[in-house]
């Protein structure tokens, strides 16, 4: 399960998550590391659009959160991956910066949590493209770990 923050234009408009041209970027991510778009859950702490696209404001989140809540719920995703600094520091209540975040496992409610940068800043800082491979390629082993787990009979 993959959680940015909130839809954008594009989002907004098609009533779907990541379909601009940050969702352009995260389905060649998917791509790279196995994964088909209908493989993976793609979800936003917000529901709905912020004015100006700004971001989410804290009382916003905390009125979305049960809904996104529950979808992690329904979903019983393998493993979650936040997408950028607002729904990692919302989903683990903190307010470490994205760059300590990232690059290491974080449990959330007992479900291997795992912080990368948004697509939308690699559309920006192209800089940040290595780092997030570092990451969905730690993403990817933890996933096939699980599963193979899994298949072994849940020997862990």
């Amino acid at each position: 399960m993959f959680i940015g923050e909130a839809p954008g234009r594009e989002e907004d408009l098609q009533g779907e998550p990541f379909v601009g041209r940050a969702g352009k970027l995260l389905d060649k991510i998917l791509a790279a590391i196995g994964f088909k778009r209908e493989e993976v859950y793609i979800a936003n702490i917000l529901k709905c659009r912020p004015p100006d696209n700004r971001d989410p404001q804290p009382d916003e989140m905390k009125t979305c959160m049960p809904h996104l809540l529950e979808q992690i719920y329904q979903i019983k995703p393998k493993v979650i991956c936040a997408l950028g600094r607002v729904s990692a520091q919302a989903l683990l209540e903190t307010s470490t910066p994205l760059g300590k975040l990232r690059g290491k496992w974080h449990d959330f409610n007992g479900t291997p949590f795992l912080v990368t940068y948004h697509p939308a800043a690699l559309l920006r800082f192209p800089g940040y493209k290595k780092d997030c491979w570092d990451d969905v390629i730690l993403l990817r082993s933890k996933y096939d770990e699980l599963i193979m787990d899994n298949n072994d009979g849940d020997k862990k």
